[in-house]
């Protein structure tokens, strides 16, 4: 059993090690967290260091989104934020000449059209990230490309043949994912998982966000649909998946037993943004205790 918790990690093809990511987007476009964030730093109790993080996903166009359109819930939070970005050509002039992934490893994120993924990855590939995630799980999105199986797949072949990074998929709960992972084989070497649109956590309620068709909900309240995910992708290939939904301490047990080979910590930075830190030296620190035992 000890020698299981050893090996609890993702190994990309690049060489690449972790433990714990932050989502998309949690700690902004360079993974040195929110200005709210800062002064938490200061205090100790929040260290952007200890994570892998991916980027809030760029687009190839600027999209003005909604960044006021969060709202927490009891155990959770909506947001129909969308893909608020300046664009990724903002992004390689202003935030990728700056990005040093020796101290905090970052992954891109990327929205689009194949075409427009194919752009985008060519564009990346000069900057010092770690790995380029696929987003095609954006509730929150006029696109097709949610229940689109094929352009998924199609995404993703894209991606890979212009790509020098190895690649993660971030893939949702209304996506056909045995479909999806049998036709990939090997063309991904993790996989994530998005927030889940209101409609199917809450099928009777409405949403605080209805004008905004309702939005995306995480944290606690969806780890019945995120986490069975989980344990459906590990049932059906060996490409490691990212565990997501984490809110206490012991959610990161719990996920593991599912089959996650890392951990993702998302809202929850916007709802307890000291807890991920608070958690991960925690769980580092059991670590070595049982190691030395």
């Amino acid at each position: 059993m000890l020698f299981e918790k050893e090996i609890k990690m993702i190994k990309l093809s690049n060489g690449h090690s972790f433990e714990y990511m932050s989502a998309s987007g949690a700690l902004g476009f360079d993974g040195n967290g929110w200005p709210w964030e800062q002064p938490l730093k200061l205090l100790g109790v929040f260290d952007p260091t200890l994570f892998t993080s991916v980027i809030k996903t760029l687009t190839i166009w600027p999209i003005k989104g909604h960044p006021l359109a969060v709202r927490l819930i009891p155990d959770g939070v909506v947001n129909a934020v969308g893909l608020a970005n300046k664009g990724i050509e903002w992004w390689c002039k202003k935030i990728g000449p700056t990005i040093n992934s020796q101290k905090i490893p970052l992954v891109g994120s990327i929205f689009g059209e194949p075409k427009e993924l194919a752009e985008m990855t060519l564009m990346l590939n000069d900057f010092d990230l770690v790995g380029l995630e696929i987003n095609v799980s954006c509730p929150n999105t006029n696109t097709d490309i949610l229940q689109n199986t094929k352009k998924i797949i199609d995404s993703c072949q894209v991606v890979r043949e212009k790509s020098r990074l190895p690649l993660i998929l971030k893939v949702s709960v209304i996506h056909d994912a045995k479909l999806i992972v049998k036709e990939l084989g090997n063309s991904v070497e993790a996989f994530s998982i998005n927030s889940v649109p209101w409609e199917i956590v809450f099928s009777n309620t409405s949403s605080p966000l209805v004008s905004l068709d309702g939005g995306g909900v995480s944290g606690k309240v969806i780890q019945p649909y995120t986490w069975e995910l989980v344990r459906k992708i590990v049932e059906i290939t060996n490409v490691p998946v990212i565990g997501p939904s984490v809110w206490d301490f012991d959610d990161l047990e719990k996920v593991r037993n599912f089959g996650a080979k890392a951990i993702s910590f998302g809202s929850i930075f916007l709802r307890y943004p000291w807890r991920p830190t608070l958690f991960v030296k925690k769980d580092k620190k059991l670590k070595r205790i049982r190691t030395a035992t």
